[in-house]
């Protein structure tokens, strides 16, 4: 029997796939399920999913802090939404750790904990699947540099600590890393690709159907889909790909639909008070009149529609939605920006300074008997997320020109791929070009809808997209698949 050498023996004990695996696991439960709880409190968005899930805020609850009990409603659940209005896949999870709470925890305390041990296993299955998609059996040493490297990004602290919410954001995370996977692996194992592709639909579809405001993504995941049509030759495969497409845009088009009125109410009101009104150069009233609103709106500037404090105008009075609301349309606010295309400049450049930035510093992430002060922050390991966010250029046309050069070179190894009939290259392209679509659109649709409300948290994905795309790029140069995929199998004919 041939003598093996060290990294064969490290690979056959601990693989790279499941170094990764087991370091997120690790990592994620020290910083989850340990006490006290770190998490991410409330800023007041709870409250819908709570009640959509049979779950009640116990008394006492202080929004400054992580709250890591709930109380089980019971009976008749009034202000549970139904139809459109309720629908999120969301609740598949939360519904999921309440079974599983029941199970070890309490059938009348609901942990937060149960659901970042969900969320929590989700992401160590995702960092799997993308380890596996990004390293080389045959380069042991660089593997295992890329492990590291996959878990500094994904086990970040500040991506771990949505975790224990009820916030989005962990979804948007699992299900971005599981899609980029999934489409990868399409050309590295092609006695399997039917299998990854339908992870790639079935977890857009769930990215998708999370929240109404998602529904614009479908645009973003369609392109990242595109690649496969090249991968998949027959034309049963391409018709099941087209499947694929179209589910996807129905689920786009329901959470377009599921936005109830009183939601469009509030992004119409906080895309007029934190943005339209926000960085004016001069009084904006003989504007508003000229374009229909009533100048005395402009005193609203800054304004929350649930504020806390003294407002000039009711936000809910139906003074404020007959002569405001109702007329601030999408194409009114689109139309505006046209014309007033500076305003909208340093709009996109406050969202530049965020770009990169996944810590979210308006709510706290210890619970209030911790001896920790209101909204104080966990450190831990927040390498990727501080250095990014210090050093990555805080300028709007920096990132057009990143998106451009990181196109370009993309679009080089696809070429090359082509040439030689290789169909990795140009499912990484597409794949590539819907991520940094994300990156590009999120921040102006978010502009557009909801002005600088919740920067931080509305325009999360966009620096996970940029993050995967900058692993992505480094696992193709260190494993020398980047102008060409010499272990990739060629294009099967029709």
């Amino acid at each position: 029997m041939a003598r093996r050498t060290w990294p064969s023996i490290a690979l056959w004990w601990v693989s790279p796939v499941k170094l990764a695996m087991l370091a997120t696991a690790v990592i994620g439960a020290s910083l989850l399920l340990t006490s006290p709880v770190h998490g991410l409190g409330d800023n007041g968005a709870f409250q819908r999913v709570l009640t959509n899930n049979g779950l009640f805020q116990l008394p006492g609850t202080q929004a400054d802090y992580v709250t890591a009990r709930f109380g089980f409603l019971q009976g008749y659940v009034e202000g549970r939404e139904t139809g459109l209005s309720g629908v999120s896949s969301r609740h598949l999870f939360i519904q999921l750790a309440i079974l599983l709470n029941k199970l070890i925890v309490s059938s009348t305390v609901f942990d937060i904990r149960c659901l970042g041990l969900v969320y929590l296993g989700l992401l160590v299955g995702a960092v799997g699947l993308l380890t596996r998609a990004l390293t080389r059996t045959d380069q042991p040493k660089r593997s295992y540099g890329l492990a590291a490297l996959i878990v500094l990004v994904l086990a970040d602290t500040t991506v771990l600590l949505p975790f224990n919410s009820f916030y989005t954001m962990p979804l948007l995370v699992i299900l971005s890393v599981t899609m980029v996977a999934s489409l990868l692996l399409l050309g590295r194992a092609p006695e399997h690709r039917g299998r990854w592709i339908s992870l790639y639909f079935v977890s857009a579809a769930l990215l998708v159907t999370s929240q109404p405001q998602n529904a614009l993504l479908t645009l973003s995941y369609l392109v990242m889909s595109l690649g496969s049509f090249v991968a998949f030759r027959h034309p049963a495969q391409r018709l099941g790909l087209l499947c694929g497409g179209v589910g996807l845009v129905a689920c786009g088009v329901l959470m377009g639909l599921a936005l109830t009125p009183q939601q469009r109410q509030v992004n119409r009101y906080q895309a007029f008070t934190h943005g339209v009104l926000q960085h004016a150069a001069s009084d904006p009233s003989p504007t508003l009149k000229q374009r229909g609103i009533d100048p005395q709106f402009a005193l609203m500037r800054g304004d929350d529609y649930f504020s806390a404090d003294f407002t000039a105008l009711d936000p809910a009075s139906s003074a404020v939605a007959t002569g405001l609301t109702k007329k601030m349309t999408f194409s009114w606010i689109f139309k505006y920006y046209a014309t007033h295309f500076a305003q909208l400049q340093q709009l996109l450049n406050l969202a530049a300074t965020h770009m990169l930035e996944t810590r979210v510093t308006a709510v706290g992430n210890y619970p209030a008997r911790s001896g920790h002060g209101p909204k104080a922050q966990v450190q831990g390991l927040t390498l990727v997320s501080a250095g990014l966010a210090r050093f990555f250029p805080r300028r709007f046309a920096f990132d057009l020109l990143l998106v451009g050069t990181l196109l370009t070179l993309f679009g080089v190894g696809a070429y090359r791929d082509w040439q030689v009939r290789r169909s990795a290259g140009v499912v990484r392209l597409t794949l590539m070009t819907g991520c940094l679509l994300n990156f590009l659109l999120i921040p102006i649709v978010v502009l557009l809808r909801t002005g600088e409300t919740n920067l931080v948290q509305n325009i999360y994905l966009a620096p996970i997209s940029l993050e995967l795309v900058g692993l992505v790029l480094i696992a193709d140069l260190a494993t020398q698949r980047f102008w060409c995929s010499p272990d990739q199998p060629v294009m099967a004919h029709a």
